[in-house]
């Protein structure tokens, strides 16, 4: 998730296949879940493979303003 660049998101499919672990799809969402840190350790980027926002541990409302905030400062 540290990986992911400012203003871009990816899927957890993606995640999966980026770490190499492509079946561990739940276990990536559900450490997303667990995120403690989540603004040093971005996991409100990670989104569902079909483009919706999924789960959230500060609630959905919150992962859409982070992103519409990092998407409005990206320029």
């Amino acid at each position: 998730m540290i990986n992911i660049p400012y203003g871009t998101t990816r899927s957890y499919s993606q995640q999966a296949t980026a770490l190499g672990k492509q079946s561990a799809i739940r276990a990536i969402a559900q450490a997303n879940g667990m995120n403690k840190i989540s603004i040093v350790v971005p996991c409100h980027r990670v989104i569902g493979s079909d483009g919706q926002l999924t789960g959230y541990g500060g609630g959905l409302w919150r992962k859409k303003w982070l992103l519409d905030l990092e998407i409005k400062h990206l320029i």
